[in-house]
């Protein structure tokens, strides 16, 4: 260390760590360092992996939210269970559902509601990204009925 005056008259501690070339690695390990808390801080595809949490095959779904052969063109229903107290927030978001005390195939437990909605509504996959987005929503299972 050394103490030194800069061209105005101010001192200053200057701190001499071995010339250019280490100046240049410390500033690309403090990049490289920096860059590494960006992409560590971005999330990585949230909506992808709360996706995940639907486990039937939305691509077989038209924009209308409608499957199947074009002369037999139907909806699909699917199921998921949430605890009772959310039920008016789930209801906000998707206006096709209705709830149930029943398991349903899905397996809802105690304390929890069956919900069965629809795809034939307006902007289905946001509906559904949203209802994804809930931590307390499982999984979306596509519902059979017998």
């Amino acid at each position: 260390m050394r103490c030194n005056k800069d061209r105005k008259g101010r001192s200053g501690i200057a701190v001499y760590i071995g010339g250019q070339k280490n100046m240049r690695i410390a500033f690309l390990l403090a990049l490289v360092f920096l860059l590494g808390l960006g992409v560590s801080c971005t999330p990585a595809g949230p909506q992808q992996s709360q996706m995940d949490k639907i486990k039937f095959d939305l691509d077989k779904i038209n924009e209308d939210g409608l499957q199947g052969p074009p002369d037999g063109l139907r909806s699909l229903a699917y199921e998921f269970c949430i605890p009772e107290a959310k039920k008016a927030e789930v209801g906000r978001i998707d206006p096709t559902v209705q709830f149930s005390r029943s398991p349903g195939r899905i397996g809802c437990g105690e304390g929890e509601l069956l919900c069965i909605g629809e795809t034939h509504q307006a902007n289905y996959r946001e509906v559904l990204a949203k209802l994804t987005a809930l931590d307390y929503v499982r999984e979306i299972r596509e519902a059979h009925f017998e």
